[in-house]
């Protein structure tokens, strides 16, 4: 399937790489269909980009890469809502910002995927052990020419 996007232009995008979310994303309801693209060989980091909008995209990550304990409380309901019985047969991502230089991630708004029919729902959870701005990691300064990029 051939998408087209603001970052990448033209893009061929494997079928099996496509998430719906049937409510959309927390202020994207619109927006249901979604291209997982890897960032790069060996990255723990995706674009996820919505299929009708160039414009549309978020950075993905697993958030054990970065906190091994975290774990989804994902109720029956949530669960059966995107076909599985099992909080173990699904893919949990957060969305990435950059604040500053430091990456964060939305550990209270997962993102939790059936493997098996690529339907998705992001979750809101209550839980105040983490945060909508959890750290990730600090983003190395770049030079240019002497100067602080």
């Amino acid at each position: 399937m051939i998408i087209e996007t603001s970052r990448f232009g033209r893009m061929e995008v494997d079928p099996t790489r496509l998430i719906r979310f049937d409510d959309g994303i927390l202020g994207f309801p619109d927006d249901k269909e979604y291209a997982l693209i890897q960032t790069g060989e060996g990255s723990g980091f995706y674009w996820l980009q919505a299929v009708e909008r160039t414009d549309l995209a978020f950075v993905v990550c697993d958030p054990r890469l970065f906190v091994t304990e975290y774990k989804v409380p994902v109720k029956l309901d949530d669960l059966a809502m995107i076909g599985l019985s099992d909080a173990d047969n699904a893919q949990v991502f957060v969305i990435v910002n950059k604040v500053d230089d430091m990456l964060t991630g939305n550990f209270q708004g997962p993102l939790v995927v059936n493997v098996e029919n690529r339907r998705a729902r992001q979750l809101v959870l209550s839980d105040r052990r983490y945060t909508t701005r959890h750290p990730l990691m600090r983003v190395p300064v770049r030079r240019v020419m002497g100067k602080t990029a």
